[in-house]
């Protein structure tokens, strides 16, 4: 579904597989997709970012087409920190050592990480559809953990939600999918079922509730012991005004909290910003991404 510029690569880093597409001309920018999806997500965005950038778009750790590893006891093969070693290491192999990234979703909290472990690899950043990990725990109520729910069902430990989902990953995916986005918005029945597809993969439905795991324990320290410490890179924050963070939380006020210089705005749309609105998501990257003479 990219168009022929990009091509299909995998690289070995030194515990992980991780499949990517790459294509395009200019500086580095890596996009990290989020949940339920893979690097595909970006399929309608790497066009028209090819003319202006080199673009890498990788499947994470446990997702897609990359190595999905068992998880450790403590989650810790899961955590944004791994995580985010994994693609400075992938953008090194590839002869990268300075590049910009841009996440969604999870993606975005790799790219929160790597901006913390990383700042000195790291030219610019952009996150969509979040706020921090840590604000969004510690503001938990009934309204959070109902809107959120996925995050507490996929912690859940002894298989639990590994086997739930397992019995029917195509209605979760598309539940997912439907419950996340705009109103009115229907993807690409194509890409659905690619996304379906590899989450039918008991690996993968386990490496994602790693994924979650992670995030509710040694993110959470990773984040405590960062607390004081803001990030520098330019920071570009995209949300859905139709989705679940807008509702929630003043989205450009929790960032300044971790970053010095942060700009941002809403797009009308749900909480897949790179599929509903590709044009307007595309224009605000190569806006803020482009290197300034």
């Amino acid at each position: 579904m990219f168009d022929n510029r990009f091509r299909q690569k995998t690289i070995q880093l030194d515990d992980v597989l991780i499949n990517l597409r790459i294509g395009g001309n200019g500086p580095p920018l890596l996009l990290l997709h989020g949940y339920p999806q893979t690097h595909l997500m970006w399929h309608q965005v790497a066009p028209f970012l090819g003319d202006y950038f080199t673009v890498i778009c990788p499947d994470l750790r446990g997702y897609g087409g990359s190595s999905k590893p068992v998880g450790n006891k403590d989650h810790s093969n899961y955590s944004k920190r791994v995580m985010a070693k994994d693609q400075v290491q992938l953008m090194s192999k590839l002869g990268y050592e300075k590049f910009s990234v841009a996440g969604h979703d999870r993606g975005g909290r790799v790219a929160h990480r790597m901006a913390l472990d990383y700042p000195d690899q790291i030219e610019k950043i952009a996150v969509l559809d979040i706020a921090p990990t840590l604000t969004m725990f510690e503001a938990t109520d009934q309204a959070f953990a109902t809107g959120y729910y996925h995050w507490f069902f996929l912690i859940q430990p002894d298989g639990l939600p590994e086997h739930m989902i397992g019995l029917d990953p195509d209605y979760y995916v598309r539940e997912k999918l439907k419950r996340w986005s705009g109103r009115d918005f229907a993807f690409k029945p194509e890409v659905v079922s690619q996304y379906c597809r590899c989450f039918r993969d008991p690996a993968a439905i386990h490496a994602s509730c790693e994924d979650y795991r992670a995030a509710a324990t040694i993110d959470l320290a990773h984040d405590r012991e960062d607390v004081e410490h803001k990030i520098a890179n330019p920071l570009l924050i995209l949300w859905g005004k139709q989705g679940f963070v807008e509702q929630r939380f003043d989205v450009l006020g929790c960032w300044r909290e971790k970053a010095t210089n942060v700009k941002g705005h809403f797009l009308h749309c749900g909480h897949f910003l790179a599929e509903e609105k590709p044009l307007e998501l595309s224009a605000a990257f190569i806006e803020f991404f482009r290197p300034e003479f």
